[in-house]
């Protein structure tokens, strides 16, 4: 048994995989599958897709009906980076035309710490400890 996150966009499941690997070290598409001809408005998008940031595989999609909903910063990936500058460097990826939700800085629980909503809508938790 397993247990995935399953992300679902609405036409740029393969611009936000591409824009994830970009931005995570040591990120990769794992596996792309899409609308053929025989769906015609929906052909070329990404029917399934899997990708691995970290040890962490997720699934997405782009889902053919546009619905009234989407992402919400009340389920987050914590991501743990290896240090302050790698957390510095991922927030400016991640945030670039998303929005922060906590800029990078020192709270009490944590050395450096920043939380963001990417231009895709997805939220990001970022933590750093130099050891």
């Amino acid at each position: 048994m397993t247990l995935t996150p399953f992300l679902m966009f609405t036409g740029q499941a393969e611009e936000a995989m591409n824009f994830y690997v970009s931005a995570f070290p040591d990120a990769e598409i794992l596996d792309m599958d899409r609308y053929g001809p025989e769906e015609p408005d929906r052909e070329g998008t990404v029917k399934t897709a899997s990708f691995r940031i970290a040890d962490q595989t997720l699934l997405c999609i782009d889902s053919p009906d546009v619905h009234a909903f989407g992402f919400t910063p009340s389920v987050s990936f914590f991501f743990d980076c290896p240090d302050e500058a790698s957390l510095d460097a991922l927030f400016d990826r991640l945030s670039d035309q998303g929005q922060v939700l906590m800029p990078p800085g020192e709270y009490p629980f944590a050395q450096r710490y920043a939380w963001v909503s990417d231009r895709f809508g997805v939220s990001w938790q970022l933590s750093a400890t130099d050891k």
